[in-house]
């Protein structure tokens, strides 16, 4: 288990990093560009903090793995993650249109390949918060 979470950690790390070409690959610059500037500043803004928060969990995985798994206060923290995987799961299916993916075959693998690993982020984190461990 501890392994589990060092490799969610690096994941999460990862994930957080590629936060950093969204405004590029999604060509903000043009497709913001009509809404209000508080409008175009709060989603560089939200991105920068969801990026912040997923590299912070990550680093968190990376360095308290065993404090994760071997402390109440660890568990805990792992079902506060659990519960946040698991909304983010949820989200989807039902804050993403499936217009997005359906019929494109690089979308649709995308979106497989993140609802797995947000199937197993949720499991990882469920499993964490339940077990009574001790490295």
């Amino acid at each position: 288990m501890l392994f589990q979470l060092k490799l969610v950690g690096g994941l999460l790390v990862a994930l957080a990093l590629v936060h950093a070409v969204f405004p590029r690959y999604f060509d903000w610059r043009r497709d913001l560009a009509p809404l209000q500037l508080i409008n175009r500043e709060m989603m560089v803004v939200h991105t920068f903090f969801v990026a912040l928060m997923v590299l912070l969990m990550g680093l968190l995985c990376l360095t308290s793995a065993p404090d994760l798994l071997g402390t109440a206060l660890g568990r805990r923290v792992c079902g506060g993650l659990a519960a946040f995987w698991t909304a983010r799961l949820l989200t989807q299916f039902v804050g993403y249109s499936s217009a997005l993916w359906r019929g494109k075959p690089f979308e649709t693998a995308v979106h497989i390949v993140f609802t797995a690993l947000w199937i197993y982020l949720s499991g990882l984190f469920w499993l964490a918060a339940g077990l009574n461990f001790t490295p």
